[in-house]
């Protein structure tokens, strides 16, 4: 799930995005597609960058009739008669790989990827058991969900595979520090953790452009989890030091071009807005424990206090392990011994 996020003073040169399907320039250019999603965050934005004789396209949407008929439609009449030349998957998740088998072949193009994201879309494409039909059950019910939520979070284990198409079986590999050559531009290699293994991100200096994917998102948070095929993961703390490295490398006027809600400038002030939430979230749930020891499913309503459905919850759970994982890794949470295989979190002593 990802949560809502207040934004103070962020400057957005579009205020609203093209309609569902729709094309425009969001800079000399750079294309702006928006495709429809088949789940609460009902959007993708995908970039289309000029690369000479045609359009080097990044992500893709998932893998569904809507979503296919667009594409069809927006290179037979969108892009001047010039053909797609590129296809560039920021992460491994289906709203932006979704369709990379299909393009890939479809349009007869190469693929750009980074590793790690490519080798885990395989895993989970090609082994049942990494999607959590049988593997992950005892993670989630060792963090306190019942048998019958954590049955429910199971069952959608295979919306994976029906979001997407497959991946080629080659790939060009986006390499943190390298350059990429898109038409006339030059854009840096950035890769960073924490919402997927090893996203990749686009910096031409030169035209102040940042493709930032998932990384650094408007109006919310990208999803920050820790899945059952690497329980012990500390992903926040991988997307925290990710943010810090942005503010670094990336300058504060650049353009975000990123993959979800609208592009904007203030990429500094963003990226504090989002170091404050993650670290107001770890406050809550130090707050909550000193009251008494909890498991992580009774943590999740002190983070989330709206209605979810079995999507939102999955989300919701993931996103509060990192949480505590990150606290724990901090020295601030402890787990107690499991009782009955269930594992309930205390404060560590000062």
């Amino acid at each position: 799930m990802s949560a809502y996020v207040q934004s103070i003073d962020l400057v957005f040169p579009r205020p609203a995005p093209p309609a569902p399907g729709e094309i425009s320039e969001i800079a000399p250019g750079v294309l702006w597609l928006r495709l429809a999603l088949p789940f609460p965050l009902d959007h993708v934005n995908i970039y289309l960058v000029d690369d000479g004789d045609g359009w080097a396209v990044v992500d893709t949407g998932v893998a569904d009739l809507r979503t296919r008929t667009v594409w069809e439609e927006v290179v037979a009449r969108s892009l001047g008669g010039r053909p797609i030349t590129k296809l560039i998957v920021t992460h491994f998740h289906p709203d932006h790989a979704g369709l990379a088998g299909w393009m890939t072949a479809r349009f007869g193009v190469a693929m750009w990827m980074p590793q790690v994201d490519y080798f885990l879309a395989q895993t989970l494409l090609h082994s049942p058991d990494a999607l959590g039909i049988t593997a992950h059950r005892d993670f989630y019910l060792s963090h306190g969900l019942t048998p019958e939520v954590a049955d429910a979070l199971l069952g959608r284990g295979h919306d994976y595979l029906r979001m997407t198409s497959g991946l080629p079986a080659t790939y060009h590999r986006l390499i943190d520090g390298e350059t990429l050559r898109i038409g006339d531009r030059d854009f840096e290699i950035l890769t960073g953790g924490g919402h997927a293994p090893e996203q990749a991100m686009l910096l031409c200096r030169a035209d102040n452009l940042f493709l930032a994917a998932d990384q650094v998102l408007a109006r919310i948070s990208p999803n920050i989890g820790v899945w059952g095929w690497e329980p012990l993961a500390n992903p926040l703390g991988a997307y925290l030091a990710s943010l810090a490295d942005l503010r670094r490398r990336v300058a504060d006027d650049v353009l975000v071009l990123a993959a979800h809600n609208l592009p904007f400038y203030g990429l500094h002030r963003r990226i504090r807005e989002l170091e404050a939430h993650h670290e107001a979230r770890c406050g809550e749930i130090e707050a909550a424990v000193a009251r008494g020891p909890l498991t992580v499913a009774e943590i999740v309503p002190v983070l989330f206090r709206r209605p979810m459905d079995a999507h939102q919850t999955g989300f919701a759970f993931a996103e509060t392990v990192a949480h505590v994982r990150l606290l724990a890794r901090r020295g601030r949470l402890l787990a107690r011994a499991p009782e009955g295989g269930i594992i309930r979190w205390v404060l560590a002593e000062p």
